[in-house]
């Protein structure tokens, strides 16, 4: 029971996600200006009148009922994952002595979940300000990891014993991977995705003109400055800018990561494996700037971005344990022989 709930809660995850990126993307994140219901109603048909009363107001706005329903079921699903999660930490703390349960993470994850609500409550009523939608969408993709390392050691998947540099590697492409994540979050929370429209050039220039100073200032209204400003066009470019250098230098690090992989025996396909979801990823980020960021290739790059750190976790999992020494065991005795 215990496995299949971890692998029912990380297939929930991963689907909430994307769908949270596509309620974002299809700018629904406010179809349902309250919370946790919907005009303090339970559905969006019970809230009809109150949205076409919005609607009327605000022709075109962020409230409709379409939109008030994929807001609501990105919520159903949400509160149902919070419910697993408390399931799996019950089950978790009653098997705490079974190697297999990792009960300090399902645990943890308990925390997790509830930070991820809050922050899914003050996206909305603090209408959608970048730091709070940027930390709700590192909130899913933590919770994404963390069952995913659940579900490998409920699995029994076994762990290889590597060098100390190699373990190294993999965790300091983790670790990239996370912070390309975070601008990639940045990105989209403050609609800077098309600040840039050319490729691989950005407005024509190689480093194009930009404003750090503002478009990394966390503590700020949506489109504004920290001093209640608009947000310039070349605080955009900055933003938009960085996540484009920070994808080449994962995609550097990563290459070199897959062929150290790839040399190591029984680890070909994983090299492979993050080959693949790197470039995969890549390709999804040139397109949407191509193609003027369609909806289909922009919820896309939001699961492929998902998908790459669950590969970081699974190579983290399986070869990040260090080999012994070679002068251990039986050298050791003669050592002091």
């Amino acid at each position: 029971m215990y496995r299949k709930l971890v692998l029912a809660a990380f297939a929930l995850t991963a689907f909430v996600v994307v769908l949270g990126a596509y309620v974002r993307l299809s700018d629904a994140g406010l179809g349902c200006p309250d919370w946790p219901g919907c005009y303090g109603q339970l559905t969006p048909h019970h809230a009809a009148d109150d949205i076409a009363r919005a609607q009327e107001a605000m022709p075109g706005g962020p409230v409709s009922l379409p939109k008030a329903w994929k807001e609501m079921v990105h919520r159903y699903l949400a509160a149902s994952l919070g419910l697993l999660i408390l399931a799996i930490a019950a089950l978790a703390w009653r098997r705490r002595a079974d190697p297999t349960v990792a009960w300090q993470v399902a645990v943890a994850l308990v925390g997790v979940v509830i930070f991820q609500g809050l922050l899914g409550k003050w996206t909305v009523t603090l209408l959608l300000k970048p730091a709070i939608v940027t930390g709700h969408l590192l909130g899913g993709m933590t919770t994404l990891a963390l069952l995913g390392w659940l579900a490998l050691r409920a699995w029994s998947i076994p762990r290889l014993e590597v060098g100390a540099s190699l373990a190294l590697s993999l965790r300091l492409g983790l670790v990239l991977v996370a912070v390309q994540i975070i601008l990639g979050g940045w990105t989209s929370t403050n609609y800077a995705a098309l600040a840039c429209a050319d490729f691989p050039t950005c407005h024509g220039d190689w480093w194009p003109e930009a404003d750090y100073r503002n478009a990394f200032h966390v503590v700020r209204e949506l489109g504004m400055t920290a001093e209640g400003e608009l947000l310039s066009q070349e605080a955009l470019t900055a933003i938009h800018w960085t996540h484009r250098l920070g994808a080449l230098v994962v995609a550097a690090y990563l290459s070199v990561l897959a062929f150290r992989l790839a040399r190591q025996p029984g680890a070909g396909k994983w090299a492979a494996l993050l080959m693949a979801g790197w470039t995969i990823q890549a390709l999804l980020g040139v397109a949407n700037v191509l193609f003027s960021l369609p909806l289909p290739l922009a919820v896309a790059h939001n699961g492929g971005a998902a998908l790459l750190l669950v590969i970081l976790v699974t190579l983290n999992y399986r070869f990040g344990r260090v080999s012994a020494p070679a002068w251990t065991g039986r050298n050791h005795e003669n050592a002091y022989a």
